[in-house]
């Protein structure tokens, strides 16, 4: 077994811990603003989670196919055109991992901040987020071994510290919220209204990083093989995860307690367990965050470095160090990281990270549909199981999202559309530079 190659839980670790970050332990409190259904706020993770999957699926059939690190950058450059590959490149690694990384950064450093008594300020929770992404670098830009182990471990504590969350505190529950899980009348109604979809939005971002193997693929143990059920495992993991997380919020808090409130978490665990319960969460999740930002700090370098190799003037971002591992791609997307933590707000880089992600994602997902077209001949070693139906429900629902997004937040999208043109005139300019 190849020392140089990442095994199979390893990339399953990094695409659980990729998609476990803020957007779990913090949407449910604005979901509340307007739905009060248990079963309907359930139904809302369950339908991200198949939406996901279907994103998945469709994905481990273009994966396998056309196996090679860089995520959507290889995808697209192979089923479009070289410039489509780059521009989907340059926003990944300018805010579609640089700003995940920060924001979970920011938010590990505001729950770490919670747990002592009185204000921090808000310098020295940026110096805390910025501490962590310069650790994460160092420690992935080693070898290996390092940077495997690492993941591993970190994605292992998120799994074990949330299920042992939700069944302490349902255990400790000894009176617990008068929530109906089963459908009720007028739910239908609430699953198709535009209220409903809205909420959707934030679960959305909160399954973001279920593609992050496939900025691996040429990395891992046989991956014609393994990336399929990779991203299937990751993914339904994930959905479950999730499912659970918000079934216990809602068993254990008053619902008033946590509407509007980012800290649901700290809240369900303060109902559970009290003051010192609450304060102890605070810690949990700034741990668990940790293998969020480990997680983008592994996987986002792979595109900067791919850009490299196919760009000969961008090739230093191509090399490797002594042990195979693209250490200034990781120091380059860890210098925008930090840009991020010290000169933008929180939710600015939400909207347009989320924005550019799932334009990405569309794009690879509707690739399908053409590249079955151009090369049917093509070897494909998974096809997308119940296709056509899984890349249609992900194109369906991801472009409501992205026209909604356009819609009512146009300055973090029309931001996001300006960075996919700069991309393009870097593209033109660099071609021309090469001949």
């Amino acid at each position: 077994m190849s020392s140089s190659k990442f095994r199979f839980f390893t990339v399953t670790a990094v695409v659980i811990a990729n998609m476990i970050g803020t957007g779990v332990f913090t949407s449910l409190g604005f979901q509340l603003v307007d739905i009060r259904s248990g079963f309907a706020l359930l139904m809302l993770w369950a339908i991200g989670g198949i939406v996901a999957l279907c994103g998945a699926l469709t994905y481990a059939e273009l994966g396998a196919a056309l196996p090679r690190s860089g995520g959507e950058y290889n995808l697209l450059r192979r089923i479009y055109h070289p410039a489509a590959g780059f521009v989907s490149g340059w926003i990944s690694s300018t805010i579609g991992f640089a700003g995940p990384t920060a924001l979970a950064a920011m938010t590990f450093a505001a729950y770490l901040s919670s747990i002592f008594p009185g204000e921090t300020s808000d310098s020295l929770r940026k110096l805390i987020a910025a501490t962590l992404v310069i650790f994460m670098a160092l420690a992935h830009a080693t070898n290996y071994r390092t940077s495997g182990g690492t993941q591993v471990i970190f994605t292992n504590l998120k799994i074990f510290v949330i299920v042992a969350f939700c069944a302490l505190a349902v255990i400790a529950t000894g009176a617990p919220q008068p929530v109906n899980f089963a459908p009720a009348p007028g739910d239908g109604a609430l699953i198709v209204s535009s209220t409903y979809a809205v909420a959707l939005i934030y679960v959305s971002f909160a399954y973001t990083g279920w593609n992050a193997a496939t900025y691996l693929s040429s990395e891992i143990e046989n991956p014609q093989r393994f990336l399929p059920w990779i991203l299937i495992t990751g993914t339904v993991v994930v959905t479950i995860l999730y499912l659970a997380l918000n079934f216990v919020f809602l068993h254990v808090a008053p619902m008033d307690a946590m509407v509007g409130q980012v800290e649901v978490g700290a809240i369900a665990a303060e109902a559970a367990f009290g003051e010192i319960g609450g304060r102890f969460t605070g810690l949990v999740l700034a741990l668990l965050l940790i293998s969020t930002v480990s997680a983008m700090t592994l996987a986002g370098p792979r595109v900067i470095q791919v850009i490299g190799e196919d760009f000969p003037v961008l090739g230093f971002f191509g090399r490797k160090n002594r042990h195979g591992i693209p250490a200034l791609a990781i120091y380059t997307q860890t210098a925008i990281a930090l840009l991020f933590i010290f000169v933008t707000s929180f939710e600015s880089v939400l909207v347009f990270s989320g924005f550019t992600m799932a334009l990405n994602s569309f794009a690879a997902v509707f690739g399908v549909f053409v590249l079955r077209h151009r090369q049917p001949d093509l070897p494909r070693p998974y096809r997308t199981f119940l296709y056509p139906l899984p890349p249609l429900i992900y194109l369906a629902v991801t472009g409501w999202i992205l026209a909604f997004t356009l819609l009512n937040r146009p300055v973090e999208a029309l931001f996001s559309l300006s960075i996919i043109g700069s991309g393009l005139l870097f593209y033109h300019l660099s071609q021309r530079y090469s001949r």
